[in-house]
C-alpha cells in the first residue's frame, strides 16, 4: 500500500539546510489531514525510518519529530540516536512535572530540544523551568506580531536558545527575522514541504500483541517471538530495515530471524511493536494482488525451511526461509531488488542470490520456484539439488501451502 511522509528543510543564516522537518501525509495530496496526533507521529516514524528509510529522507541531516506527551511518556524519542533527532514538544501537550522529567532526562543525554510557539506565548512557572532544557524555540510568523517575537526574544536573552523562525513566506518575513536575531528559518519562501512516496507492506495487528505478550512473560520464549514475527513479512521486513538503519546502530549480516531477534534484544522490539501498535490496527491484508504475492513469500520461505531441515541443517533451513520469504520483496514494495537489498541485513551470500547473481542460495531459490512450477502444472524437475524424491518435495510444498493458507486465515479470517 501506499505511504506519504512529507519533508521540509530549516535552513540557517547562511541559507544553509541544516534540518528537515517531517510531516504527517495521509495521502500525495501536501496539506495536513487532521487525525489523532499519535497515529500522526508514529506514522511518520515508521514510514521515515522503517520504510522509506533516513537516508533518502534527510541525507545525514536531523529530523524535527513532533512528540505528543503519551509518546513522550512511553520514551519513543530514546528509541533514535541523539543526534539524527529534534524532539519537537507539540503545542497540545500539557505540562507538568512528569514531562519536566522527561525532558530533563532527554537533555542529559543529548538529545535537541523545540518547543512550538505555544509554550512561548503563555508563560507560568512550568514554562519557566521548562526553559532549563529547549535549546531551540520555533514562532510562527502567521499567528504573531513582530511586537510580540521581540518580547519573547527580550524576555529569553541571556539563555542558552535560538530562535526558529516558522513559516516564513515573503523575502521581507526573512530580512525581518534576521534582524530581530532568529537563526533557523522554515517556509514557503525557502522551500513548501516535498512529499517523498514508498510503499509498506500490510501489517497483521495480532501479531504485535502475540509479541508483546511473550516479551513481558519472566521466561520469554525466543521460539515463539521468533514463529510470530516468521509469519508476518512486513514484520520481519521491518526488523531487518532496523537492524541496518545506521541511525540506530552499526550494520551488521544476519542469516535468520532468530539471529535478528538476538540482535536487536527483547527489549529494543518491544519499544518499536508499541510503536507499531500506537499506529492502529491494520485490517486485512491489502489489495488480493497483495495477499497473493505474500501468501507465495510465506509458501516459499517454508519450503526451504523444510527442505533445509530435511538435508540436516539448520543453519540452512533459517538461511532458506528468509531466502523465500525475501524473494518477492520487490513485486510488494514497487522497487528494485537491488535498492532494497542496500537497506537489509541479510549475508552477502543471500543478497548476491536475491540480486540473480548464481551461488548456491542462487541455485536453492531456482529449485524453489521450480517445485512450484512443477507441483501445479504437473513437469518433471529439470535440476534437483537434493536427495529428495518428487513425491517427497511436492509433500513439503503441500505442507508449506498449508502452513501459508493457516497463517493468512488466522491473521485474515
Amino acid at each position: 500500500m501506499d505511504i506519504y511522509v512529507a519533508r521540509q528543510p530549516i535552513f540557517d543564516l547562511n541559507e544553509k539546510t541544516v534540518a528537515y522537518e517531517l510531516l504527517y501525509r495521509s495521502s500525495a495530496v501536501n496539506t495536513y489531514q487532521h487525525t489523532d496526533g499519535d497515529q500522526a507521529t508514529t506514522d511518520v516514524i515508521v514510514n521515515s525510518f522503517l520504510n522509506i528509510g533516513v537516508k533518502d529522507l534527510s541525507n545525514g541531516k536531523p529530523c524535527f519529530i513532533n512528540f505528543t506527551d503519551n509518546l513522550l511518556k512511553l520514551g519513543v524519542p530514546s528509541y533514535f540516536n541523539p543526534l539524527s533527532i529534534v524532539v519537537e514538544i507539540l503545542e497540545t501537550v500539557e505540562l507538568n512535572d512528569e514531562i519536566l522529567k522527561i525532558c530533563q532526562e532527554l537533555k542529559s543525554h543529548g538529545y535537541t530540544i523545540a518547543l512550538d510557539d505555544f509554550f512561548v506565548s503563555q508563560w507560568n512557572e512550568l514554562t519557566v523551568r521548562l526553559l532549563d532544557f529547549i535549546d531551540i524555540i520555533k514562532i510562527d510568523f502567521r499567528t504573531t506580531s513582530r511586537t510580540d517575537r521581540l518580547e519573547m526574544i527580550r524576555f529569553l536573552k541571556g539563555r542558552a536558545i535560538r530562535f526558529l523562525a516558522e513559516k516564513v513566506e515573503t523575502i521581507d518575513e526573512y530580512l525581518e527575522a534576521k534582524e530581530d536575531g532568529f537563526v533557523f528559518f522554515q517556509g514557503f519562501y525557502f522551500s513548501k514541504p516535498v512529499i517523498l512516496n514508498s510503499y509498506d507492506i500490510p501489517s497483521y495487528y495480532h501479531s504485535y500483541f502475540q509479541i508483546l505478550k511473550e516479551t513481558e512473560s519472566p521466561e520469554p520464549d525466543l521460539e515463539k517471538i521468533k514463529d510470530v514475527i516468521e509469519k508476518d513479512i512486513s514484520l520481519s521486513y521491518k526488523l531487518l530495515r532496523l537492524i541496518n538503519n545506521p541511525v540506530f546502530r552499526p550494520r551488521n549480516e544476519i542469516s535468520s530471524i532468530k539471529q535478528a531477534i538476538i540482535l536487536l534484544g527483547l527489549n529494543e522490539i518491544k519499544k518499536w511493536i508499541y510503536v507499531l501498535a500506537i499506529r492502529g490496527a491494520v485490517t486485512g491484508t491489502g489489495n488480493s494482488k497483495e495477499r497473493e504475492i505474500i501468501e507465495l513469500s510465506l509458501k516459499r520461505g517454508k519450503l526451504g525451511e523444510l527442505i533445509g531441515r530435511k538435508v540436516g541443517r539448520e543453519v540452512l533451513a533459517s538461511k532458506y526461509f528468509l531466502l523465500g520469504m525475501f524473494s518477492l520483496m520487490d513485486s510488494l514494495l514497487h522497487h528494485p531488488m537491488e535498492d532494497l537489498l542496500q537497506d537489509l541485513p541479510l549475508s552477502n551470500e543471500l543478497k548476491d542470490a536475491l540480486s540473480g547473481e548464481k551461488n548456491d542460495e542462487y541455485v536453492m531459490l531456482q529449485f524453489l520456484i521450480d517445485i512450484e512450477h512443477a507441483f501445479h502444472e504437473n513437469l518433471e524437475l529439470a535440476f534437483n539439488p537434493t536427495t529428495m524424491s518428487k513425491e517427497e518435495l511436492f509433500r513439503l510444498y503441500g505442507e508449506a501451502s498449508d502452513w501459508a493458507a493457516k497463517v493468512l486465515t488466522e491473521v485474515n479470517p
